[in-house]
């Protein structure tokens, strides 16, 4: 597109075309009162002949038609600068859900360890009362089914992270050997803002309704190009030729016309006017419909917007109040597992008691995991609606 702009620019004073040619010439002797030689254009006595010219037009006023045309491809550039704004945005989000899931992925094979690790314990201690005696067996079964759950769900978690490590590989085109920092999954700590700020923010910064800005000020410049196409263009004409026959005569008269030998230059006011002003009149009233129709796609998208960053913005909402509940909720489970633990030391408790505890821990855990990333991706979507990057999470 810069460089639709230079050919913009170049193009209007690069009219200029040269000609040149060589070949034979017959030998052509005399002048306007007697020649030796007849109209036959072949003879045996056979020379050459050369002929260079230029000429062209440098515009001087044109009404308007050149700087219509550099104010459209002005605003095609950045239309082009605000799409590579725009699949910026789309690539963080992406590289953001990469790194969130493989976070995720992680902490979650760790939860399942610690809790296999428990378990272990746990079986390793119902198995010795089993054989003496002290203890069901039925428990210990239970105890087993769940510890073989565990692993399979670690098998499902392990694939989790091998696909968002190489999806975010192929993200940030680093390749094999990269990796991210071993830090858990944290949620993002920032205040929400009232959404009126967000929805301003879409609409300084939003690269989609810049591209219509952009695209809305060529169209009107296309519009007035077509409006002034209805009138002349004026230029300085120039133009130089030199021809050369030696075994033609050269005619001196200047009454003579002689295209053989000569040398002629020149410079002229020209204009140059094109009468078809019933097209003219079509392709003004199409360039101003387009112009319409660009003005009705922006207030289109300026409301879809709307829609997308309030969408995003209840979407942080939610994400913050699923995070804090299930925060709550895992601690309490996590006090449950330590009450049974501790009851089974002193005795009060039975092992099996552990693998109810012991499961509503886990799940809390992972659904507080899954509730932090959903909230660090919330957020990573507003900041992607509102073309806002400092509100994504970053630490």
């Amino acid at each position: 597109m810069r460089a639709q702009l230079d050919e913009a620019h170049f193009a209007p004073f690069s009219e200029f075309t040269a000609v040149g040619g060589f070949g034979l010439a017959p030998t052509v002797r005399g002048n306007n009162i007697y020649s030796p030689n007849t109209e036959v254009s072949l003879s045996g006595s056979m020379g050459v002949f050369w002929r260079i010219g230029v000429e062209g037009v440098v515009p001087l006023w044109t009404f308007g038609k050149l700087t219509n045309l550099w104010h459209a491809a002005e605003a095609q550039i950045k239309v082009g600068e605000n799409d590579v704004n725009k699949q910026k945005n789309v690539v963080k989000l992406d590289v953001r859900k990469a790194y969130f899931g493989l976070q995720l992925a992680r902490d979650g094979l760790a939860l399942l360890n610690e809790a296999a690790g428990k378990l272990d314990k746990a079986i390793e201690h119902l198995d010795q009362e089993v054989k003496a005696g002290n203890a069901d067996e039925i428990d210990l079964y239970k105890l087993r089914t769940f510890r073989f759950e565990l692993d399979g769900r670690r098998s499902e978690a392990g694939r989790y992270e091998a696909i968002a490590l190489a999806s975010l590989r192929f993200l940030t085109g680093e390749g094999q050997g990269f990796d991210i920092p071993g830090d858990p999954l944290r949620p993002a700590k920032r205040q929400l803002a009232p959404v009126a700020q967000y929805l301003q923010a879409a609409r300084i910064n939003r690269p989609e309704v810049n591209m219509l800005r952009a695209g809305l000020v060529a169209r009107e410049a296309q519009a007035d190009l077509a409006r002034s196409k209805y009138l002349p263009d004026i230029g300085l004409a120039l133009g130089a030729t030199w021809a050369r026959a030696p075994l033609v005569s050269d005619q001196l008269n200047p009454y003579i016309r002689d295209d053989a030998n000569f040398l002629r230059y020149g410079a002229a006011l020209a204009m140059r006017w094109q009468l078809d002003f019933l097209p003219d009149g079509a392709r003004l009233a199409q360039a101003n419909a387009a112009v319409e129709e660009l003005r009705e796609t922006e207030r289109y998208a300026l409301g879809g917007i709307g829609v997308e960053v309030e969408t995003a913005y209840a979407q942080v909402r939610d994400a913050q109040t699923r995070e804090q509940a299930y925060g709550a909720a895992q601690r309490t489970a996590r006090q449950w597992v330590i009450a049974i633990q501790q009851g089974i030391d002193v005795g009060t408790k039975d092992d099996a008691d552990l693998v109810d505890a012991a499961r509503q821990w886990a799940l809390q855990r992972y659904n507080h995991l899954t509730a932090t990333m959903d909230l660090n991706l919330a957020w990573s979507s507003l900041a992607l609606v509102t073309a806002w990057d400092d509100v994504a999470p970053t630490e």
